[in-house]
């Protein structure tokens, strides 16, 4: 061997302990929630903390021997202090057992606070989990939390406490609910050799508007189970990064529907540790928005009109930039919103650039794989309306049963 090859190989023998402590220490999400912020509610819990604790809980998609939580600040205008956190095993959304409570740390401190704009990430956590456990995370806020990160369609019962640090506690009483998730975004375990994760990614369909609260009835859920059935469950991690109300193109009109797809694919796609497919719905908000009134609020104005070449256009870059990493990116077919309850969601112009839109992501071949939701949800008496066993009560959102076949109608070697 010449001197040339000796010193590669050395190199290579030097550098290899890297490569494996590398792999030895990578994570991979089994629960995620996409954080936006949050609109001035005087009645919502969790926008009015001061000196309170709040225990929530959620359910991981993969097990592990260890857990590490991701905490938000990102929407905060100034740092977030925590006093301390805990996870234990739930029994309800107020009570844990005793036994499996386990104290959250960061660089070995029981407090932290989180910068304005920024996340965090705890130490690994001694708590075994399985899949589908739930996890109750139990944080104490000593100030008041003067702009919140959260997820506010969670449809989880959250606990906020009466004043003091009860992140110790078997149960806290007295409180008030919340169905929204304050400052955690990620629950992360050790990753599996050939583990993969999925990232489902939209609107308010994915995020799972119109399910049971409490039952985990999205369909990403829903998928989930269907996995740990058909027996790859273990290596595939699936985890939810969908927003009510949220746009490919335009940030929303209200705070908590987020900014747009485009604008949060980066941070709620792109960067997830072991990420290798997404799953893509979303564009039913840029046709029905423009005109259409929820409550006293015009959603965009009618003539912000989105044309379903321009929707096109941003799947394109979509996949261009989960392609550049090596992600597969699925397309998802939008589904019928004749009939929903929103004033000026529905027009037969906003219909027909739905259709164009599925025919091209049906026909396009531009998408890693195409799942046809609107096939399976449609009236096939009524085709631009949900069939009505599906339909939720506004007639935009599947209830139960049709987030089920939605998740059915998935072909489980679009992950292989």
């Amino acid at each position: 061997m010449t001197s040339f090859g000796k010193t590669v190989l050395l190199s290579l023998l030097l550098l290899a302990p890297q490569f494996a402590t590398s792999q030895r220490n990578a994570w991979v999400p089994t629960w995620t929630a996409s954080p936006t912020a949050a609109d001035a509610d005087a009645s919502e819990p969790l926008l009015n903390i001061k000196d309170q604790t709040v225990r929530e809980r959620v359910r991981v998609s993969v097990g592990g021997s260890q857990i590490r939580l991701r905490l938000s600040n990102e929407y905060g205008a100034s740092a977030l202090l925590l006093g301390s956190a805990t996870v234990a095993v739930p029994n309800g959304p107020e009570a844990v057992q005793p036994a499996s409570l386990r104290t959250v740390t960061f660089s070995g401190r029981r407090s932290v606070t989180i910068p304005a704009g920024a996340p965090i990430l705890s130490d690994p956590i001694s708590f075994p989990i399985v899949q589908g456990a739930e996890v109750s995370i139990s944080i104490y806020f000593p100030k008041r939390v003067s702009t919140v990160t959260w997820h506010s369609l969670a449809l989880k019962r959250a606990v906020v406490s009466t004043h003091g640090d009860h992140t110790g506690d078997e149960k806290i009483d007295g409180g008030t609910d919340s169905e929204s998730v304050i400052a955690v975004t990620g629950l992360l375990v050790p990753a599996q050799p050939s583990q993969r994760l999925i990232v489902a990614f939209g609107d308010s369909i994915v995020d799972g508007d119109g399910s049971t609260v409490g039952a985990d009835r999205n369909w990403p859920s829903d998928l989930i189970r269907r996995l740990q059935s058909a027996g790859p469950g273990s290596k595939l991690a699936v985890v939810n990064e969908g927003i009510a109300g949220n746009r490919l193109l335009d940030d929303g009109p209200l705070a908590i529907l987020g900014v747009n797809a485009l604008a949060r694919f980066d941070r709620d796609v792109l960067s997830q540790p072991g990420l290798t497919h997404v799953v893509l719905y979303e564009g039913t908000n840029d046709l029905g928005f423009p005109g259409a009134k929820l409550g006293d609020t015009l959603l965009a104005d009618p003539s912000d009109v989105h044309t379903a070449d321009d929707l096109i256009v941003a799947y394109r870059q979509l996949i261009a930039r989960a392609h550049t990493h090596g992600v597969r990116l699925i397309g998802c077919t939008l589904t019928p919103f004749e009939g929903v309850v929103i004033p000026g969601y529905y027009s037969e112009t906003k219909e027909a650039a739905r259709q164009r839109v599925n025919q091209w992501i049906r026909s396009s071949s531009v998408f890693d794989g195409v799942i046809d939701f609107d096939k399976v949800l449609r009236d096939p008496d009524h085709p631009s309306r949900l069939a009505p066993r599906f339909a939720s009560k506004d007639h935009l959102h599947p209830n139960d049963a049709g987030y089920q076949v939605m998740a059915n109608a998935i072909d489980l070697s679009l992950f292989r």
